[in-house]
């Protein structure tokens, strides 16, 4: 039987969900203020050049405390994911109005 290091698996996971929580919540708010501008591929690729960055470098630090600890990190930012997805999918409208 393998042993699993609960406590690290448990940081790893803690640190997926406020990840995930604060990479989708990001990606919310540049969508909102990009949609509202004329030229919103700048807000976009601001939005992008500091979330995705930020999320690495806590990847980066999960990884280094062990594959446990990446595992649970990992698992923990896709279940935010699909939960984030399964809640906007059955939010959205069934008639889309045009963005501009």
């Amino acid at each position: 039987m393998i042993a699993l290091d609960w406590a690290t698996l448990g940081l790893g996971a803690i640190l997926g969900l406020i990840s995930g929580a604060a990479f989708f919540a990001g990606l919310s708010w540049g969508m909102q203020i990009a949609l509202r501008q004329t030229h919103p591929v700048p807000v976009l690729l601001v939005s992008a050049a500091v979330r995705i960055p930020a999320l690495l470098l806590v990847g980066w630090w999960v990884a280094g405390q062990g594959a446990v600890a990446l595992a649970g990190f990992a698992l923990a930012f896709l279940v935010v994911r699909i939960g984030i997805l399964a809640f906007v999918r059955t939010a959205a409208p069934k008639e889309i109005a045009p963005w501009n």
